[in-house]
């Protein structure tokens, strides 16, 4: 298809683009005045997440305004934990929270019927796929393993993820478990993602940062590589972006042993390691986001530091992590206009 396939789908094919592609994590967010909007009438955060009409509308919010090269499927990585009824919440100012899952819930625990309870979900990649513009790249995702059952253990989210990282220590078998179970209903719902109109997935691993090495190749390599390794089998054409944020030099080999096609780096990245990542194909990053609230030099600076340093392999430029809520839009709209008037 050369020039026609959409340019993200290229780069996740190993292609060096002059403009590289853009597109940011947490791009339909709370910076844009149009989303608060909707988020107000959808009523509570999962509604919105579990209404098409709604998700459709915040999905297509960002490329309105600024033309990204991918819209990403408006959702949570707790909807799967949220299917397994797991009485899954969010409080305003407090996060998300659910009931805390044991030993005896996980020895348990059914996955029957997650893809169908998910089926909201699936709508709205559907209709986003026929609505969004034909060059524009529709990324599904879901949460790592990992990242899930941190939250499933303690109930919500913790700075250093300590109950997951004990409870992986003390019931070793009950925490492979999990993993096993998650990883096995997560690539499901990937692949009816892509069924449905998805072009390529994202897996969020959030919390990989705080995992020691050993832990790191158990709790997060293990489970990505089963999942990618089940999608591809499935839909052998299927492209899967994977972020490991915080994972730093175990970053080193995690594209061979995951069999992820891109791997998105976060901004403590350094530049000249995110080099030799990228010999191994599409990287994904890594601009911080507070350059991005900073505006002026700061952020026309990070930007200039990234193209010209991952510039002249497979890059899709990002954030190093979700862009927050006190981000200018016209600092965004600035940030877009830079990356496309950058040529090697």
């Amino acid at each position: 298809m050369g020039e026609s396939r959409r340019k993200i789908m290229r780069v996740l094919d190993g292609e060096t683009l002059s403009p590289p592609p853009i597109w940011l994590m947490r791009q339909a967010g709370r910076y844009l005045p149009e989303y608060r909007e909707t988020r107000a009438k959808a009523g509570s955060f999962l509604d919105l997440c579990y209404t098409p009409e709604h998700a459709v509308e915040v999905t297509l919010q960002p490329i309105r305004r600024y033309g990204f090269d991918a819209a990403i499927l408006f959702s949570d990585i707790l909807v799967i934990p949220d299917a397994m009824k797991r009485n899954v919440r969010f409080t305003e100012g407090h996060g998300p929270e659910m009931d805390p899952i044991d030993e005896a819930a996980i020895a348990r625990i059914e996955t029957d019927r997650v893809i169908d309870y998910l089926k909201p979900v699936l709508e709205t990649v559907g209709r986003l796929r026929s609505e969004l513009p034909v060059e524009t790249t529709l990324l599904g995702f879901c949460g790592a393993p990992w990242t899930v059952a941190t939250y499933m253990i303690a109930g919500h989210g913790t700075p250093d993820q300590a109950p997951a990282r004990l409870f992986g220590y003390k019931y070793p078998k009950a925490f492979e478990r999990l993993l096993a179970v998650l990883a096995e209903v997560s690539a499901d719902y990937l692949v009816a993602q892509i069924d449905a109109g998805a072009d390529a997935v994202q897996i969020f691993d959030s919390w990989a940062g705080v995992l020691g090495e050993r832990e790191f190749e158990a709790f997060a390599v293990k489970p990505v590589a089963r999942m990618i390794a089940s999608i591809k089998a499935r839909r052998p054409n299927a492209r899967v972006i994977s972020f490991a944020k915080g994972a730093g030099f175990l970053l080193k080999d995690y594209r061979q042993k995951t069999k992820a096609d891109a791997i998105g780096l976060d901004w403590s990245v350094p530049l000249d390691f995110a080099v030799e990542l990228q010999r191994d194909g599409a990287v994904q990053g890594n601009l911080d986001p507070m350059r991005v609230v900073a505006g002026g030099a700061a952020l026309s600076e990070g930007i200039n530091d990234i193209l010209d340093r991952l510039g002249d392999g497979p890059l899709i430029f990002n954030l190093g992590h979700g862009i927050t809520p006190q981000a200018d839009p016209r600092n965004v709209q600035l940030l877009v206009d830079q990356v496309r008037s950058w040529r090697r």
